[in-house]
């Protein structure tokens, strides 16, 4: 047996070091696909203009978070105007006339809540793996849809309050003890359970999303590893692995993703309204009034959109990760080495 293979084994990675890999793979994953988002909602505005109040959905590459146009005139980014053909025209002219800077406008914000919870998901992953795998033995097969199933649940259910808050605070200047009046008046008319409005149709599509990938990303990178003849995945590997494993969730979760983009739109309408939001409005019933409306094809509304930044995400995301936890290995063997 070679003597790398088995210090790689039995040398672990520790809680800590896989929170600075996951954090470091959320931080260059945001960075790197949020000028996509930024983009498709610039062409967006431009050819419907965002009036006053009106909801859209902005992702940096690990969350998607439900904005509101709270600007009257051009001031807020995404109101900015421009004469874009198309993507790669849209990337140069916003780079020429506002700088390279605009491409990661909104991105502040939303780092907030999704470096915490990519932290969450991922370290939550990897300890409820090798947990299972110590009771289990390392070729079940269930454990990485078991890890990744609890994993998601446990972020979503962290961030979703935080969710509904910070989409609260988007329609005006709020000061902390606003917020803490809102929050408290909201509790004492609905109860705690009031804070995870949305919690249900964010569930339907992640959870899914998770199984689906983590499945089959291990199941892809054990193939790829036995084809190119290697007893640990590359980069490339890990990259490729998780394009694929990403891309196929996607695709299988879209419906869900089209029904929780309607679902917090309509929330954000009531609520704006200050009128509570009819007890029909289930997941379900909008998913029926979609078909009726637009057929089946329209629970796969915006599936190329969601491709392009999923995959890149993805593959993104978990390359960095590996890398990272690779690199801790690295360093904890040559610790114990000497």
């Amino acid at each position: 047996m070679d003597p790398e293979k088995g210090s790689s084994q039995t040398v672990k990675v520790t809680p800590f070091q896989q929170i600075l890999a996951s954090c470091t793979g959320a931080i260059l994953t945001s960075l790197m696909v949020t000028p996509l988002d930024v983009i498709k909602i610039r062409l967006q505005a431009q050819h419907t203009p965002f009036p006053k109040g009106k909801c859209f959905v902005y992702s940096n590459g690990l969350m998607d978070h439900m904005c509101v146009c709270e600007e009257g005139g051009n001031k807020a980014w995404y109101k900015k105007p421009g004469n874009f053909q198309g993507t790669l025209d849209a990337f140069f002219k916003i780079i020429r006339n506002e700088g390279i800077k605009s491409l990661w406008s909104g991105l502040p914000p939303t780092l907030v809540m999704a470096v915490p919870a990519t932290v969450i998901y991922f370290t939550c992953y990897d300890q409820l793996s090798a947990f299972l795998r110590s009771k289990l033995g390392e070729n079940e097969t269930r454990i990485p849809i078991v890890a990744g199933i609890v994993a998601r649940f446990g972020a979503v259910t962290v961030i979703s309050p935080l969710e509904l808050i910070r989409t609260k605070m988007q329609s005006k200047k709020f000061s902390y003890e606003e917020l803490h009046r809102f929050v408290s008046k909201k509790v004492a008319e609905d109860g705690w359970i009031s804070l995870w409005k949305g919690w249900v149709p964010t569930i339907l599509r992640d959870v899914p999303f998770s199984a689906m990938y983590w499945y089959n990303y291990e199941i892809l990178k054990k193939w790829l590893c036995e084809k190119s003849g290697l007893y640990e995945p590359t980069f490339m590997i890990n990259f490729t692995s998780g394009a694929l494993s990403g891309s196929f969730a996607a695709v299988a979760t879209l419906p869900f993703d089209v029904v929780k983009t309607q679902k917090q739109t309509q929330l954000w309408i009531y609520e704006s309204q200050k009128i509570s939001m009819p007890s029909h409005m289930s997941t379900w019933f909008i998913m029926k009034n979609i078909v009726a409306k637009d057929g089946l094809s329209g629970l796969f509304t915006g599936l190329i959109p969601r491709l392009i930044k999923i995959a890149p995400a993805c593959a993104i995301m978990i390359s960095t990760y590996e890398f990272g936890k690779a690199f801790f290995q690295k360093q904890n063997i040559q610790r114990q080495q000497f």
